[in-house]
């Protein structure tokens, strides 16, 4: 069992991370609330459910008002929002209401969202589902819904009163989702742990086949790097954008695709290509570097083939929200273990970026 403290300016919580959290769950949840609101709510998806809500519920005295988002980047709308706060409404939630967010990435980020809005805001806790929910998404406190002109353009900073990440429940993921959750963990590894690096270029076996131990160290290792950005930079004034290395032509591949055939972690997969090109190009990484740290992302993949357009791909970075003012900022890797934004990416850059990524995934990675 792993515990690991997130501890910003306006919010203080722990992020625990093992197995058989789930079965004892509520008890876990009056330790950090105190006791059990009247009205619970548990927003979930029903594949989710079907899988794991009887442990879920093994806990609870009184089950939890359950809502439902189908899966899919399609329904992480302000239209999912506004339905859900209804149904919340007809139900009695008031101000003193807890929401728990038990499910994948767009769950997490739905949940976190709809607890921001309600009545101006209520309590979440947030239960990650999936990997890449797991390092990444769940902790920080960042939430938010899709625009059709781009990702994660309407949110909020929204901390939860806590985050329970059982090890257990990712036995169910099936191996193209557990490599694309990876992905966050070698993104992890590359922006600000080395020791990482090497973990999973030694444990890659280990790792891939679920061993929950090597699993476990992979996760607690990627929560703690984002839990120390986050702590020092809550609301991405500066240092917490190189937790976007990989993002900003992986978000423009998720809304080229109509966020369709790629899943989350295999965008950033491909967007990390193209980030390290780039910095291999300017010189903040070395060549040794880029064929270490490409090798590593291709280790955890095979990412799926790309046809694609180059010049529909980069048009659509125009819409990152990292953008300001019309500068488009990148997140570039400084060695292994480091990494910067910068914001002087010319548009013949980001072109021979996204050529060479491309090309790349137009061959066979074993």
């Amino acid at each position: 069992m792993h515990t690991i403290r997130v501890e910003t300016p306006s919010a203080k919580y722990d992020v625990v991370a093992g197995s058989g959290l789930l079965q004892k769950l509520a008890p876990r949840i009056e330790r950090v609330v105190g006791r059990l609101p009247r009205r619970v709510f548990v927003l979930t998806s029903p594949e989710i459910w079907a899988l794991w809500g009887n442990a879920f519920l093994t806990s609870f005295h009184d089950a939890p008002l359950t809502l439902f988002l189908p899966p899919g980047e399609k329904y992480k709308t302000l239209s999912s929002v506004e339905k859900l706060s209804r149904e919340m409404a007809k139900a009695g939630a008031d101000r003193g209401s807890l929401l728990i967010a038990f499910g994948g990435g767009i769950v997490g980020d739905v949940g976190g969202f709809l607890a921001s809005m309600y009545m101006r805001g209520i309590s979440c806790i947030q239960i990650p589902t999936t990997f890449l929910s797991q390092v990444d998404s769940s902790v920080g406190g960042k939430t938010g819904v899709n625009l059709p002109e781009g990702k994660n353009l309407v949110g909020a900073f929204h901390h939860p009163r806590a985050v329970f990440a059982d090890i257990g429940v990712l036995g169910t993921l099936s191996d193209r989702e557990l490599r694309a959750g990876l992905m966050e963990s070698v993104k992890a590894g590359i922006i600000r742990d080395r020791t990482l690096v090497r973990f999973m270029e030694q444990h890659v076996g280990d790792v891939l086949s679920g061993d929950p131990k090597a699993l476990e160290k992979v996760i607690a290792a990627s929560i703690r790097m984002k839990a120390a950005v986050v702590n020092e930079d809550e609301r991405e004034n500066g240092l917490r954008m190189i937790l976007n290395f990989g993002h900003t032509i992986g978000h423009s591949l998720e809304q080229t695709t109509g966020y369709k055939s790629l899943l989350h972690g295999e965008t950033v997969g491909w967007g990390m290509v193209a980030a390290l090109f780039l910095a291999r190009e300017r010189g903040t990484i070395s060549s040794h570097q880029f064929d270490r740290l490409e090798s590593l992302v291709h280790l955890y993949g095979p990412l799926p083939p790309l046809k694609l357009r180059t010049a529909k791909v980069v048009a659509a970075t125009g819409g990152d929200k990292k953008n300001v003012g019309g500068v488009k900022r990148f997140v570039l890797p400084v060695g292994i273990g480091d990494a910067g934004v910068v914001e002087d990416v010319s548009e013949a850059e980001l072109v021979a970026a996204v050529d060479y990524m491309l090309a790349r995934a137009g061959e066979k990675h074993a």
